[in-house]
This record gives C-alpha cells, structure tokens and sequence, in this order.
C-alpha cells in the first residue's frame, strides 16, 4: 500500500493569460496536517480546486492510495472521501444548520425527510470532535467561527477522510483560530488527513506536520516544518528576505485631520447601542488604530464616519468641516480614503474589469471624463500603472474581471486606488486581511509611508501583532464603547487581550 493517501502528479492548470499550476506535485501522508505556502495567486486554491474536482487540468493524474483516480466534479472527490471548506462558505443562510449538514444526502422515506437519525448523528459528531453547534440555529444568525464549523460538520458528515481547509482563518477572530488549529489536530489523530491552505506562518508553526511551498504557479519544495523558521519559509513563499517587522520612525503628530464627538449608531432592530458616545481624533502623522475583538462596534463606527451608515447622535469633522451628513462622493472628494472591511460588498464590483475598478471614485474627473463620456484609453493607461507600481497581479492586466482574481490581488487594487487618491485620512479596515507577508509587509510600508507624508491613519484590525507593529496610539472598543487609550510602546500583549476582552485595569 502506498504511503501516501493522495498523490497530485505533474498537475498544469491554465487559465486564459496565466498558467495558474505549472507542473506541480503534492503528496500527502495519511494523518497528517500538510500545508500549502504560497502568496496570493500562487495557485494553492486552484490546486485545491482540482482535487476537489471543481477544476479539470490539462496535464497530470491523481492517486488515491496508490490507485489512479478520475475526479470529475465534487461528489466523485465525496465518493472517493474528499471533502473541501472553502475560503468564502458554500452555506445556505436561510435553512438550520441540521439542514445544511445534511443537504445532498438526505435520508428520506416515503417522500418525507428523516431527520431524526441526522440529528443523532449530528450531535454525536459535535461531541466527538469538541465543535459544540447548535442543530436548529439559523446559519444568518451565527457567528463565522461557528459557520466554519458546520462546514467540518459537513465534511465529517459524508465520513470525508481528506479534509481540504481553503484559508480557514482568513476570517475568524484570535481565539476562534486557536480553537481550529485544536479541532484540526483532534481531527489529524482521528487518523483524518488535512491540507491546509494559508499564507500565516505562525498557523503552519502551530499545527502543521509538512509545508508544501508554491511561487507563481510553481512548485518550490516540500519541508519538514518543526526544523524550519519562519524566515526560511517566507523567503522559500516570496523569493527574497522578508522583515517580518515593521520599521518606522516616532509619529510627527500635526493638526488633527478627524474629530469624532460622541457618536452613537442604534440598532434598526431593538434600537439598541452599536456605537455609544464615542469621542476620539486622528492627527496628520499618525497611526491610530481601533482594536478589538469582531462584533464590538468597529464595523459601525467605519460606516459611520464613512457615510455608509447613518449617525443618530454626535458628530463628524474632517480638516475642520462638519461631514455628519454629508453624502458619500462627498467625504470621498473632501479627502477621506477608505479600505473596507468587505472587499466584495464594499470595496470592488466584481464583474467589472480591473480598470474600470481602479477608477471608481474618480471616473466623473477631467482627467477620465470629458462632458459625460468616459476617457477610456486614459482609464486603462491609470490603471496599468497602478498595477505596476503596486504590483497588482492579474491574468490579462486591465481587462481581467476582478471576479476572477485571488482575494490578495483584489486587496491590492483597493490598497493602490486609495492611497493612489493621495486621501488626507486613509480609514484602513482590515487592510491585509487574508493577505501573504510579501503582500502584508508592502501593505504596512505603504501605511507607514503615507503617515511620514502627513497624512492621518485610521486603522481597524483584528490582528494583534498587526496592531502592536503599526499603531502610534491604541483605542480599545468594547461592546460599542472606547474602554482605553493605549501607547503601544508601554502596554503588552496580554494587557491589550484583556481590554479587548472587557477587562479594566484591575485585572490586567
């Protein structure tokens, strides 16, 4: 019997313009937790896709157990024991997670669903694995930890023996990621045999046995990870060294940019507190970031000032102008730039191409439009250059739908369409979230670059280290109120988690 339980052979995958996996092979030991390295656009979801049989290579074969297999679609990989988590969830929002876990094989007598024996099963596989889900909740009404977990739930289901993670923790919280890398080891012992996509090296140091490293569509190496630094595996990923420490300068604090005056945002259901009376300012030449833990009012307090969502009490000046009402295009022309929080909601328009994308708040200008009709040569000429200078990766340059670009690239436009705007207050939400070092490094020098230029930073993040790195100056929300002001030279991690958690002074 073979030592491997899948064997991924001399895979090629095209697109049109790009060779998304050129000659790759991954092999994976039975019981093992083996990563998959790469930047953004490395063609480790593609790659996945195939095995999962969502794709068709042109060139190579799969072995299952030694033994050649054909993967036409999804349900050959669940017939062969493949079971895939996607980086956005495949749930239905509206039915229970019962219904979601079992929906495509259902047992059913005379017509009717049986769902008391999923139930039982259901239930049993939550205990086993430590998931603890709730059966009848809504999915809407669930937290995206717990959506996650369903989604296990439904690999464990349908008795999937290879677990394929697709950037698992792309959107979950601290402490949401520590209980996956638990839930992915228990799995592991139970003899279940996980690829693990993720460019987070401190995830692969915590709970991976193997790496497999891809760069541009190619296969770089596969390394033991217990003897490998972090250094090591960054620099296999990017091709080159990587500080993984952000290097800037004492903040030159100027005038303030944004002044926010006991704002408060009320629940449309139940009218309760989102926001409440908040007051903070950012000032020309610094970084202040907002931390806490997801669901405490951050998102609120960016709608709010970016005109997203309306305010019922305080106000919003920005370099001196009362903007509490004004309409969006307004902040947007009066120097605010903001990097949403949902780059697919907010920030793009996915079936547009790259080009009209990198214009969106700017296409009504002399410089792209002359008497109501589009310049368009002038947009494509602005938009190749912003994907050179900010190294925006894509299949066919400006004409690439952004549909079909890697979220780390759909970042990188957004990134380089508002710095690009030269924006006096850059609100950056989440900026490299689901992002590679190599991309996380260029993120955080072009934010500290832009703070030495005078501009005010308005930063919300999730990522602690993120947080400590780059901010000047640490406001702490919780549950929709600033409960610190922190200075990240003098207060510790552990100090910050606690804030972040509720806790005062007392405690920490």
């Amino acid at each position: 019997m073979s030592e491997y339980v899948i064997e991924m052979c001399d895979i090629v995958k095209e697109f049109p313009g790009i060779i998304a996996n050129d000659h790759i092979t991954l092999q994976l030991k039975k019981g093992e937790i083996h990563a998959l390295l790469g930047e953004n656009g490395a063609g480790k979801s593609t790659l996945m896709s195939v095995l999962f049989g969502m794709y068709q290579p042109e060139h190579g074969v799969i072995k299952k157990d030694g033994q050649e297999v054909k993967i036409k679609d999804p349900n050959d990989a669940n017939r062969l024991g493949i079971g895939m988590v996607h980086q956005h969830f495949k749930l239905v929002h509206n039915f229970t997670v019962l219904e979601n876990i079992i929906l495509g094989v259902e047992t059913v007598k005379g017509g009717l669903l049986k769902m008391d024996d999923a139930r039982k099963r259901v239930v049993e596989l939550s205990e086993q694995y430590g998931l603890s889900v709730d059966p009848d909740a809504i999915i809407e009404d669930i937290t995206v930890g717990m959506q996650q977990r369903v989604e296990i739930l439904k690999m464990l289901y349908r008795e999937n023996e290879i677990l394929i993670f697709d950037e698992p923790t792309a959107v979950l919280t601290p402490q949401e990621i520590e209980e996956l890398m638990k839930i992915m080891k228990n799995l592991a012992k139970e003899g279940k045999s996980i690829l693990f996509i993720t460019h987070k090296l401190n995830e692969i140091k915590a709970a991976a046995d193997r790496c497999t490293v891809l760069r541009k569509g190619k296969y770089i190496g596969t390394i033991d990870v217990a003897p490998a630094s972090k250094e090591e595996m960054s620099e296999m990923m990017v091709g080159r060294k990587v500080s993984l420490q952000v290097e800037k300068s004492d903040a030159a604090c100027g005038e303030k940019v944004l002044e926010v005056e006991g704002l408060s945002v009320h629940s449309k259901v139940g009218g309760k507190h989102l926001v409440k009376d908040v007051t903070f300012n950012v000032r020309r030449g610094e970084i202040v970031c907002v931390a806490g833990i997801d669901g405490n009012g951050q998102t609120e307090l960016v709608q709010a000032i970016t005109g997203l969502m309306k305010i019922d009490a305080g106000k919003v000046v920005l370099k001196g102008e009362d903007i509490t009402n004004a309409h969006i295009r307004k902040r947007n022309t009066s120097g605010l730039g903001h990097i949403p929080e949902d780059r697919h909601k907010h920030g793009l328009v996915l079936d547009y191409p790259l080009a009209y994308n990198m214009v969106l708040q700017r296409y009504f200008e002399p410089q792209f439009c002359n008497h109501g009709f589009l310049k368009f040569d002038e947009i494509y000429r602005y938009s190749d250059a912003l994907i050179e200078k900010f190294d925006v990766r894509s299949g066919q340059g400006s004409d690439t739908i952004v549909r079909s670009m890697s979220g780390g690239n759909q970042q990188k436009a957004i990134v380089a369409r508002e710095i690009d705007r030269n924006p006096d207050l850059l609100i950056a939400v989440q900026p490299t979230r689901g992002l590679d070092v190599g991309a996380i490094e260029y993120i955080h020098k072009q934010l500290v670059k832009e703070r030495d230029e005078g501009r005010g930073i308005l930063l919300v993040s999730l990522e602690l280290d993120e947080v400590m790195n780059l901010s000047d100056r640490i406001l702490v929300m919780y549950e929709g109120e600033i409960v610190a002001e922190l200075d990240p030279k003098t207060v510790t991690v552990q100090e910050l988690g606690l804030y972040m958690a509720g806790s005062g002074k007392k405690e920490a």
